[in-house]
């Protein structure tokens, strides 16, 4: 009996952990369906001044940001940027350039492929460096179009995204993908 009461508090014991770890503390194994696109530039002190800067042009400055890797989620649909709660942890794909180059045009984009399939997950790609936004935009598309042949998936579209800064002491260009649920 004893041997008993002890195997049922231990399960009891492990099912509490697994509540209070992915439940309870905020931690979750939900996949996003939703996401848009943000773009900011902006001056700072120090690059990292700059860098925040910019994160707050975008829109997302005052949120903890979780950089990911370059999967779009089956089904996901676009929305308009939400007032994101302060704080909160969110999931981005981004790219970014910082740069004390005085008069150095940087920029820096993002691409999302759209497959036809919805069932079939999109892919996000990054990208950035000197130059004007047009330019990054246009490398950063034909990386994602790149991405979905190699996948083997059909494209039915790509949504890109940059922003371009010409440096003034210190500067930076940021574009991202959010996702939310």
């Amino acid at each position: 009996m004893a041997k008993k009461k002890a195997v049922a508090k231990k399960k009891s014991a492990v099912k509490a952990v697994k509540n209070t770890a992915f439940g309870q503390c905020g931690i979750t194994t939900t996949i996003p369906n939703k996401y848009y696109l943000v773009a900011g530039h902006d001056e700072g002190m120090t690059p990292l001044n700059a860098f925040d800067n910019a994160l707050v042009d975008a829109g997302i400055g005052n949120t903890n940001l979780m950089k990911m890797s370059s999967i779009l989620p089956p089904n996901c649909t676009q929305i308009k940027p939400v007032k994101l709660p302060l704080g909160a942890l969110i999931p981005v794909a981004y790219a970014s350039k910082v740069s004390t180059i005085v008069g150095e045009v940087i920029s820096a984009g993002v691409a999302i492929a759209i497959p036809q399939d919805p069932k079939l997950n999109g892919l996000i790609m990054e990208y950035s460096g000197a130059g004007h936004k047009e330019e990054i935009e246009k490398i950063v598309r034909s990386m994602a179009e790149e991405g979905m042949r190699k996948r083997g998936y059909k494209l039915k579209e790509i949504k890109s995204i940059a922003a371009q800064h010409k440096v003034d002491h210190t500067g930076a260009a940021y574009a991202a993908v959010v996702l939310w649920w």
